[in-house]
């Protein structure tokens, strides 16, 4: 199956879908679109995913997948192996836990559309919404540091020592702090996770300033 990535380099949720799919081994035609230039919102894109939203996966058949989310669940349906999920129904459940709580809470707060909207809206500032970024990260943070420290269910990994969806939404998250310099000081297991993933190449080679489009 030929596989089609309409994505940007710094989006943490195409940081997301492209370390899912080197994790499992699949290879994808790169298609960038610069959001700041408002590429994804020309009326070929807007075709391909009414939403305007990146990314989207478009399959051979002309199916186009939307949602990162949900694409990588339909990665791990069609391509089982490895699992992103683990086999037990309690451990799935506390991965998607880890996963929503980034992909939940930060991220449709502090997503390019919000910050733009309260500039342009609200009049903030570069330091007021850097502010804003940081408050929601770090409301969020808090309490996965608590989780993942606390539970013995926690390994080199989110949840275990394998990773899973919550790892590839802690990786994208902790790239994209790193725009608003927020440090992982605070945060030691999240710190320790997240320097275990970025030795897995599966990882590196998904983050942001290793992509074709990387400025």
């Amino acid at each position: 199956m030929t596989l089609r990535l309409h994505n940007f380099f710094r989006s943490s949720t195409s940081t997301r879908l492209r370390a899912a799919l080197n994790l499992k081994g699949l290879d994808y035609e790169y298609v960038a679109y610069a959001l700041r230039k408002g590429e994804n919102r020309t009326a070929a894109y807007l075709g391909l995913n009414p939403a305007g939203l990146v990314p989207a996966l478009e399959l051979d058949d002309g199916t186009v997948l939307t949602q990162s989310l949900a694409i990588i669940e339909w990665l791990d349906e069609t391509y089982p192996n490895p699992p992103l999920l683990p086999a037990d129904t309690g451990g799935r459940a506390r991965v998607r836990s880890l996963a929503y709580m980034i992909a939940c809470e930060i991220h449709p707060l502090n997503n390019l559309r919000v910050l733009n909207r309260l500039g342009a809206q609200f009049g903030a500032g570069e330091d007021a919404v850097a502010e804003w970024f940081s408050h929601w990260v770090t409301e969020t943070f808090d309490a996965i540091e608590a989780t993942l420290a606390g539970s013995l269910q926690t390994g080199r990994c989110c949840h275990g020592d394998v990773p899973s969806l919550a790892d590839i939404c802690l990786y994208a998250q902790v790239w994209n702090n790193r725009r608003f310099s927020i440090p992982l000081e605070n945060w030691p297991t999240i710190a320790k996770i997240f320097g275990e993933l970025d030795g897995i190449a599966a990882f590196r080679n998904a983050a942001p300033p290793n992509q074709p489009d990387a400025e």
